[in-house]
Formats: C-alpha cells, structure tokens, sequence
C-alpha cells in the first residue's frame, strides 16, 4: 500500500485514510514542519457545501504529527500517536486546495506539543488546531 516518495519528500498513498481522502503529505520545505495538503472535491464535501469537518480535523492531526516526527528524525520517520487534540473552525472551504501546517511547541523526548493551521490557497485560515503527542518506541 505505501507509496512514499522520499527522494520527493512527497508521501501518497501510505495509509488507508490517505488514499481514501486523497490528501498529500509534504516533507519538501525542510523546517520541521509537517504539511498536508488537499485538493477539494465533491466527496469531501458536507451537507452545507463545505470542507468536512472531519477531513479537516485528519489533516491537521497528520501534518502536526509529522511535524512530531520530524523533530526526532529530520525525514519524519519516527512515529508518533495522538494523545489528545483540538480543533476550532474558523471558516468553510468550499473549492481549491487546503493546505494543513504543524510545528511542534514544546515538550520533551516522549511527549510534544503541537499547534497546526489550516488555510486556502489564498491564506485564509480555516481551522486552528492543538494536541498532544507521544513518541512511539520500536
């Protein structure tokens, strides 16, 4: 199932939800933070015409926890689980792509906090995100 690209730094297709939803992470820009972005469709729409909140909410808890990842491992290949997240929204997007961004805030080895932001393509901002998340040891 996984299809990551890392000589790209664009993964596609890694999980289930992924291919589902059609969203991309992107690694590319290099400054630990996690991104994901999606382009919009009828099927990711809600009763109300909108940007589902649920996609919304995935979005976020991927791009923050890779940006977790990518505080421990500058290729965001350690993992990482939510423990807790909150998401506030601000506005509905209704067509083109959104972009979901993660930067980690604080914490220790084991536990991160992490803020995420997800705006349009005009940079308007969406959803506002928080959570807590806990290094996964292999």
């Amino acid at each position: 199932m996984t299809s990551a690209l890392p000589e790209l730094g664009l993964i596609r297709d890694e999980t289930g939800a992924q291919t589902l939803l059609g969203y991309v992470v992107d690694l590319r820009p290099g400054d630990g933070k996690g991104r994901c972005y999606l382009d919009l469709g009828p099927q990711h729409g809600n009763r109300h015409g909108g940007l589902h909140g649920g996609i919304i909410s995935c979005l976020l808890d991927n791009a923050m926890g890779f940006a977790a990842s990518l505080s421990a491992d500058p290729k965001g290949a350690t993992r990482f689980l939510t423990i807790s997240m909150t998401t506030q929204y601000l506005a509905p997007a209704r067509e083109g792509r959104v972009t979901a961004t993660g930067g980690v805030t604080g914490g220790g080895k084991s536990t991160l906090f992490v803020d995420g932001q997800l705006e349009d393509e005009a940079g308007r901002l969406l959803a506002t995100s928080t959570g807590v998340y806990k290094r996964v040891r292999t």
